[in-house]
């Protein structure tokens, strides 16, 4: 269990007391009050009798699910393995119970689609100053109170009013005429349209293109092994190294997000780690220290980490953006641990953008905004001290 900071058992002491007078009054506080508050998730919050009364062109038959009783399944994508009776519609918004059988209906209809230089992503070791073809659908299964495109990751897939019609072959082809090297699963979150994901995926790897995941690492085993088989990048979200913060914050847990980084490290899959500085929430030197030590711990100094800068959004939008300070604190801390390459996001012209060889702390990279002005690998390689710089160059 994870050490409460001081600021946190505040945090948590002033939820367990707003949700104690909401359920009780001013009667006495049971014990479990304080737990309720903290420990909650989403699981289980199906939305039902949601679904349509029937399927339309952009559906398609679940990669991974069970059939149990009176019709009913059990959705094996993500750990919140949503159980829908006949009608109901997940967690993530994307799947629905037609008839016993689950079904996505985020297959070939993007909400977003963009060529984006793939230090977006962000991504800053693999295939530098190279585009990304990036897409997404809507749906997301978490239900993050800071959201930048909740927009799109908290709708059903028939309530916007546009959609791209791109099947897996298009967006392929697509990807090509746009010169991209790569196709970005990005925006909201990849694993609710896993089915179409992983078909694009799969033409993407025979047409020699990169596949680069985005995600929020919120997924099951079976399925993020078989996504790993066309994978070659990821940028994964901890969105805290605290669970009550997770579940308060996301909607999720922390545990099955560690799983998915140690799964990826196992099969050598390179990716890249965020984390977004909440200000109240994940501000917190201890928890950084934390997590830096698990990561060292678990998968090596080598997987760069981003501390990216929050700005005020949807139900935080009276936070205060979080201080320039904090992040080079952070940044300094983890490089003081032991993590190589630390970068600092959301914030342009700040040193924590470039990349400095681990060895000789020279700069490999210079960066200004999404240009490389500098750049001083050779393959994979320091220019300076020939150190091998991980990656993929």
């Amino acid at each position: 269990m994870n050490k409460l900071s001081r600021r946190q058992f505040i945090y948590g002491s002033a939820a367990c007391l707003a949700t104690a007078i909401v359920s009780h009054g001013f009667g006495p506080l049971r014990p479990d009050s304080c737990e309720a508050a903290v420990v909650n998730d989403i699981r289980g919050k199906v939305l039902k009798g949601d679904a349509p009364e029937k399927l339309w062109k952009w559906s398609h038959e679940g990669f991974l699910y069970k059939k149990i009783k009176n019709d009913k399944v059990i959705c094996g994508i993500c750990p919140n393995r949503c159980i829908l009776a006949p009608g109901d519609r997940s967690v993530c918004r994307s799947r629905v119970n037609l008839d016993g059988k689950l079904y996505s209906l985020a297959y070939g209809n993007p909400c977003s689609v963009n060529t984006d230089p793939i230090e977006k992503k962000p991504l800053y070791h693999f295939k530098p100053h190279t585009k990304a073809f990036s897409l997404a659908t809507t749906g997301c299964n978490f239900r993050c109170l800071n959201c930048q495109n909740w927009e799109i990751s908290q709708a059903r897939p028939h309530e916007l009013g546009h959609h791209y019609e791109l099947f897996p072959a298009d967006v392929v082809d697509a990807a090509q005429k746009a010169r991209a090297r790569s196709i970005a699963y990005t925006y909201s979150e990849p694993s609710t349209f896993f089915e179409y994901m992983i078909d694009i995926a799969r033409l993407a790897r025979e047409a020699g293109l990169y596949n680069l995941w985005v995600s929020n690492a919120y997924i099951n085993a079976e399925p993020l092994l078989a996504l790993c088989k066309v994978l070659d990048s990821a940028t994964l979200n901890i969105k805290a190294y605290h669970d009550g913060i997770y579940r308060k914050l996301n909607g999720g847990r922390l545990q099955p997000v560690l799983n998915t980084f140690k799964t990826l490290h196992e099969q050598g899959i390179h990716f890249e780690m965020i984390n977004l500085v909440v200000p109240g929430y994940t501000d917190d030197e201890d928890m950084v220290k934390a997590m830096c030590g698990w990561i060292l711990e678990n998968i090596g100094p080598d997987h760069p980490l981003h501390f990216l800068r929050f700005f005020p959004s949807y139900k935080l939008d009276r936070l205060p953006p979080t201080p320039v300070s904090v992040l080079t604190r952070y940044r300094e801390l983890a490089m003081q641990q032991g993590i190589h390459y630390v970068y600092v996001g959301n914030l342009p012209h700040h040193e924590g953008n470039n990349t400095y060889c681990h060895n000789c702390k020279e700069l490999l990279i210079e960066r200004k905004g999404y240009f490389i002005p500098t750049y001083n690998l050779v393959g994979n390689h320091c220019k300076f001290c020939d150190t091998r710089i991980p990656g993929v160059w």
